[in-house]
């Protein structure tokens, strides 16, 4: 561990967040507000870095008809505060649409809209964060032999910067998950990027799509794909027999509540493999039943004109990806036979999920401070702090990666008002000093060199 050097001391912040999607938002929203009712003796200080040179948030995926599964009101602040300024009513009312959206009668809005009061309530905080800014590393400072703060070093176009901060909220989002030996290419792609590859075929004539996945994003490519290319077929393949629906009805709803939260928290072991097993048809590899049925009508209605470009290969897996000066051939195992199948396609997409950021990784040797239970998972608090040995006084806080703690809802929309506000008591009830005096920010050492 590196001990404190005498000369020019970083800024104190008492708390930096790594990343700036829809949840460090809200984590920053909420600070917003606390601040403004304590006033600026008790306020938090805090900042966020990005990487991203703006807001962003899944834009691949932001099909123009794709809808929200969550209810508006699940939004930033509603649950946490329901008179916060910076709630979906507000955004609505800001744009001039709210007595439209009423008239709508619907509970869930477009994705698309809903990633635009995102970049809303990000702009109204962008005195926050600093995108284009990407942290590299964290390094423990040392007093007394305690860990006192962390030192978090941040590239830009400008070189590396040291900020120093009391605590960390880390919200570094989702990676996209492919089958294991395929990589991405120019044909070959994950669907979190659809929107952008897609608008490099303008132009092309591609006569075939295979679209790999049996959830949300996997059906919902294949519709859009059969609609945006009117002369090409689309091949969906799944193991399953046929896309399974979204339990979404009121009771099965109640594991995203946040009282869920806290019983998931306390259950046995045993118990919490029960709860996801039980519930994770309210999430993972479901698609809504409207969809389904919209689906299914397509294909019908094609075999019924003899005009059949939307194939679904059930109980099948993709076992091979080759790619050609101009092509791709996939091969297409039947479960049920053994039969392989070769298919020539112009792309293949993969709709495969994702798998949470290592929260670790950035933390470098402050890693080792922080403690595992018996399968090897960080151990996390109830309130989103990761457990750590007794000389290490700051607080890392995870917004992701704590669904073996804290349930289904770790990486979802539904409950990220309220965890926010969890985190922010939490940083409270622990205390934390004025920053108001700290020395300005310095370069690594030198300046703003790069290395």
């Amino acid at each position: 561990m590196s001990q404190v050097l005498p000369g020019d001391v970083p800024p104190v912040h008492d708390l930096i967040g790594i990343g700036f999607g829809p949840s460090n938002v809200a984590m920053a929203i909420a600070l917003s507000e606390h601040n403004a009712r304590v006033g600026r003796q008790k306020a938090v200080t805090a900042h966020f870095f990005e990487q991203q040179p703006r807001f962003g948030w899944h834009r691949g995926m932001l099909i123009d008809d794709a809808t929200m599964q969550v209810s508006f009101l699940k939004d930033l602040v509603t649950l946490r505060n329901p008179a916060s300024e910076f709630s979906f009513l507000c955004y609505l009312q800001s744009k001039g649409r709210l007595i439209d959206f009423i008239n709508h009668k619907n509970l869930f809005p477009l994705r698309i809209e809903f990633h635009d009061y995102f970049e809303w309530a990000a702009a109204k905080v962008d005195d926050m964060v600093s995108y284009g800014h990407e942290v590299v590393g964290v390094t423990p400072v040392v007093r007394d032999g305690v860990v006192e703060y962390l030192d978090v070093t941040v590239r830009s176009g400008e070189g590396l910067v040291i900020h120093r901060a009391r605590n960390l909220v880390i919200g570094t989002g989702l990676r996209p998950l492919m089958p294991e030996g395929v990589e991405c290419g120019d044909r070959v792609w994950h669907n979190s990027e659809l929107l952008a590859k897609v608008d490099e075929l303008e132009g092309t004539s591609p006569t075939r799509f295979i679209v790999v996945g049996a959830g949300q994003s996997a059906a919902e490519n294949v519709a859009y794909l059969h609609r945006r290319f009117p002369q090409a077929e689309v091949c969906a393949v799944f193991s399953r027999y046929g896309y399974s629906p979204a339990d979404d009805s009121s009771f099965a709803n109640r594991i995203f509540d946040p009282a869920a939260v806290d019983e998931y928290f306390a259950a046995p072991e045993i118990v919490k493999q029960q709860l996801m097993d039980y519930h994770g048809n309210t999430n993972y590899s479901v698609v809504d039943i409207d969809l389904i049925d919209d689906l299914y009508r397509q294909m019908y209605q094609e075999k019924v004109l003899g005009t059949e470009r939307l194939r679904f290969l059930n109980v099948s897996r993709l076992t091979g990806v080759e790619e050609t000066s101009d092509q791709i051939r996939a091969t297409v195992k039947s479960l049920v036979t053994g039969e392989e199948t070769s298919l020539d396609a112009d792309v293949v997409v993969f709709a495969t999920g994702y798998s949470p950021a290592d929260p670790l990784g950035l933390l470098g040797e402050v890693a080792d401070s922080c403690l595992r239970d018996d399968a090897g998972r960080v151990r996390v608090e109830r309130d989103y702090r990761i457990a750590t040995d007794s000389d290490l006084r700051c607080g890392i806080y995870l917004q992701g990666g704590t669904e073996h703690t804290h349930g289904i809802t770790s990486s979802l929309l539904s409950n990220t008002a309220i965890r926010v506000g969890e985190i922010l008591d939490s940083l409270l009830d622990r205390g934390f000093k004025s920053a108001s005096d700290e020395a300005r920010p310095v370069a690594d050492g030198i300046g703003s060199t790069s290395r």
